[in-house]
């Protein structure tokens, strides 16, 4: 009763906010230019250029604050996924008994079942919203955040999949801790989950909030307190299986919305990839976007092609090493997620465990490259000066491009596939924060409370009323940085997120389950080191904000402009909007520094992967070198025998 009591709640508050918490609708200014002709750069071939001459050049669309939607088909598509979320979780509670149940489901999800769910867990909010948006602002280096997820699942399925769930029971924790000091090694682990865990959560609370801020006029402030009391709904009476349905629900719609838009974009460029893509070179607008926005030349440089920069790497990524070391960090970086690994333990055996890897990599693997496909047509077809427009960080692209190509703006059409991957983005977010706040509140319970506080002697009904309360502490925690984190690119904070899992929690995993020698120290050094020097280089790092980088840039752009008026030249309609804009954004920002009071970055690269992994790795070398234990030795038969044959494991509890 008290649960069905708090669904209804949660469902009378999201159908009211609209009306209590929005804002006044602003008016998008009107101002449509027409650009210049474009000039032919010497990389372009003679027999392009010449059709590309000819072409009408494109006006600039007109710049809007926010993307308009249809307010009552939105709503309503909004709440039968909330409502059909709810009837899940309602159902899940009377099911959820036990901490097995409420941590991993009974172990009774099947391969296929879980593949779904990964799948759902991995898509996200910064992969739907956020990678498009990189794509469609900065072209290739956008494509190698969207190729790169698709990777590490390569890792997962041939290393980790099978013996972490025959090795392991709930958490992170519970696989380290096997053959080494429990209460130590669990304490360290629980921190490096929840740290992992919350990095991902800001990016999924993030998006949620420019979500709600930008389709239903909600404040963004307010959007994050709602998806925060629906998550922590999920989590604290649905547990596992709730958050499992709620996932597989969610990959479903998403596959089918990511699949319709992009057959959208194929048909629109009339099924020609060689055509969709020297349209994209070839566009005025995109040009300008790379000199203006992205390389900060006020005026073109001769022989510089900025539409074939854009189909070139460097522009979001400027250092080759940054492609490295974000490269490795999606390669390794999943193995060490914990609420990916969390789901190994609700399958009932290593086979189904592999199966539902295969599965989710298929998945990935389509969904990803299909992102590719809508970045770019959002870039050829919107235009990055609009995207920005509406959000800096372009994570609303895919929601521009959706309303444009279903008829635009009004139209029935329009509207209905615009609320519609609205609908499947919020679904998107609801389903992968409630993994992890799971995954963290699971580390601090279980972890910490049960087997560190209570020495592992704490009766099922305490071990979930622990589990439930460490939800909704989570969940406060979640809220209040997304609040503080509103100006960050999603994409960007996974990318961080998945650096700091692969610098401390991969090396961990993996040296405990196949070095003979690894123990204690080596786990503990490992999980430390590398989690903090990824996120002490990360603070540090390029990816911060800068004011003062923000105001330097705007001071260049201003002398060029001003110097070019005073040789009596008449500036281009485009030219005093930059100026403009160059003018405030210096008079913003001149003397800000960053959080951390820096006003340039230490730190060259956006990911510290390169350095993290490899010191993470080597402290876990040398903890183990210099304080060895013989139990750990010992213990390494014992542990290799149960992840090959899964001997000794909890059996599943409901099928």
């Amino acid at each position: 009763m008290f649960t069905k009591a708090l669904s209804a709640t949660m469902l009378m508050l999201f159908l009211t906010m609209p009306g209590l918490a929005a804002e006044p609708p602003k008016q998008a200014p009107q101002s449509a230019t027409t650009a210049a002709a474009p000039v032919q750069s010497q990389a372009v071939p003679a027999a392009q250029a010449a059709p590309a001459a000819k072409a009408a050049v494109p006006a600039a669309p007109a710049l809007q604050e926010k993307v308009r939607p249809n307010r009552s088909i939105t709503i309503t598509m909004f709440m039968a996924i909330i409502g059909i979320t709810l009837c899940v979780v309602i159902w899940a509670a009377k099911q959820t008994k036990s901490a097995a149940d409420f941590y991993a489901a009974g172990g009774g999800i099947t391969g296929l079942q879980n593949g779904w769910a990964i799948a759902g867990d991995y898509m996200s909010a910064a992969s739907f919203l956020g990678m498009s948006g990189l794509i469609s602002l900065y072209g290739i280096d956008g494509f190698m955040y969207a190729v790169g997820p698709m990777f590490s699942f390569i890792a997962i399925l041939l290393v980790v999949a099978e013996p972490c769930r025959n090795a392991g029971k709930y958490t992170l924790g519970d696989i380290l801790s096997f053959r080494a000091s429990a209460k130590p090694v669990r304490a360290v682990a629980a921190l490096s989950t929840v740290t992992v865990s919350l990095f991902y959560l800001i990016a999924q609370m993030v998006g949620a909030g420019k979500l709600m801020q930008v389709l239903l006029d909600i404040p963004y402030r307010f959007s994050v307190i709602g998806v925060g009391v629906l998550m922590v709904g999920y989590v604290v009476f649905g547990g596992m299986k709730a958050t499992t349905w709620v996932q597989i629900i969610k990959a479903g719609l998403l596959m089918s919305g990511t699949v319709l838009l992009a057959l959208l974009v194929m048909f629109k460029a009339g099924l020609n990839p060689f055509g969709f893509f020297s349209d994209i070179v070839n566009n005025q607008l995109i040009q300008d976007h790379v000199r203006m926005n992205v390389l900060k030349d006020a005026l073109p440089k001769p022989g510089v092609d900025y539409g074939q920069r854009f189909l070139e790497p460097g522009l979001f990524l400027k250092n080759p090493l940054d492609q490295i070391s974000l490269g490795i960090a999606w390669a390794l970086g999943a193995a060490g997620l914990p609420h990916i690994l969390m789901r190994f333990f609700t399958v009932p055996n290593a086979k189904e465990a592999r199966k539902s890897i295969v599965i989710a990599l298929f998945i990935n693997g389509t969904f990803f490259f299909l992102i590719n496909l809508i970045g770019f047509g959002a870039a050829l077809y919107l235009t990055p000066q609009l995207i920005s427009s509406v959000d800096k960080g372009g994570n609303m692209a895919t929601l521009l491009l959706a309303q444009k190509l279903g008829g635009g703006a009004g139209s029935i059409g329009g509207d209905m596939f615009l609320a519609f991957i609205c609908a499947v983005a919020f679904a998107t977010i609801l389903a992968v924060v409630s993994g992890l706040v799971l995954a963290a509140s699971a580390a601090i319970a279980h972890d910490v409370y049960v087997n560190i506080i209570k020495d592992g002697k704490a009766d099922q009904h305490l071990q979930v009323k622990v589990a439930r309360i460490t939800s909704l502490c989570v969940g406060i925690a979640a809220i209040v940085m997304g609040l503080m984190a509103e100006k960050e690119n999603v994409v960007a904070l996974v990318a961080l997120a998945f650096a700091v899992a692969a610098s401390g929690n991969f090396p961990a995993v993996i040296l405990s389950l196949f070095w003979r020698r690894f123990n204690t120290a080596g786990i503990i050094s490992a999980l430390l080191v590398g989690t903090i020097t990824a996120l002490g280089l990360v603070v540090v790092s390029p990816v911060m904000t800068y004011p003062q980088k923000i105001a330097d840039d705007a001071g260049k752009i201003i002398v060029t402009l001003e110097k070019k008026q005073a040789e009596g030249a008449v500036l281009a309609d485009k030219d005093l909007k930059a100026l403009d804009k160059s003018r405030k954004d210096f008079a913003k920002n001149n003397g800000g520094t960053s959080m951390v009071g820096l006003k340039a970055p230490l730190f060259p690269l956006k990911n510290p992967g390169i350095v993290s992994v490899p010191l993470g790795f080597l402290a876990a070398i040398f903890g183990c070198l210099l304080f060895r234990a013989r139990r750990a030795e010992e213990m390494f038969d014992e542990i290799e025998v149960r992840q090959i044959t899964g001997i000794g494991i909890a059996k599943a509890t409901d099928h």
